[in-house]
């Protein structure tokens, strides 16, 4: 699969479809950076008029999860990648559109390259930091990804 926004976005149509309905839209990506948008409305509301957490989540994990797929892609290996824990702060309530931002894609390509030098699981904690329209930070989510070479 090419990794262009459109692509990514058709993917979680077929793949996460919770998040497509929910709203959640790659905006864009590169080899270090992955923006995602979502907006609150009705159908992703909790009962405070806000985004549901668990919403934000999704789209916050997207941004790493897109990210460290770019990179096996990159790679050329057989990589397995699966998330282990993850953290959330929530700073504000989440209205309007929200755009998560992940901008570690070259601690993960040192963690896959890490990973096939190796030949042992790897582990690597990524952030995705939630602003909304005024640039102020709504939320936080570390993902904690493990990346294992497949025999």
């Amino acid at each position: 699969m090419e990794f262009t926004p459109a692509k990514l976005n058709l993917f979680t149509f077929f793949k996460l479809p919770s998040a497509f309905w929910s709203g959640v839209r790659v905006k864009s990506i590169s080899p270090e950076v992955c923006e995602v948008t979502v907006k609150h409305r009705w159908f992703n509301q909790n009962p405070f008029n806000s985004m549901y957490f668990a919403v934000q989540a999704m789209a916050a994990e997207f941004t790493t999860g897109a990210l460290v797929m770019f990179q096996i892609k990159q790679s050329g290996k057989n990589i397995s990648m699966l998330v282990a824990q993850n953290k959330s702060v929530f700073t504000k309530k989440a209205t309007g559109r929200i755009t998560f931002t992940c901008n570690q894609g070259n601690a993960i390509k040192e963690t896959i390259q890490k990973a096939v030098d190796t030949k042992e699981g790897q582990t690597i904690w990524l952030t995705s930091i939630g602003k909304n329209e005024k640039g102020e930070q709504v939320s936080e989510m570390q993902f904690e990804w493990t990346i294992k070479v497949r025999a």
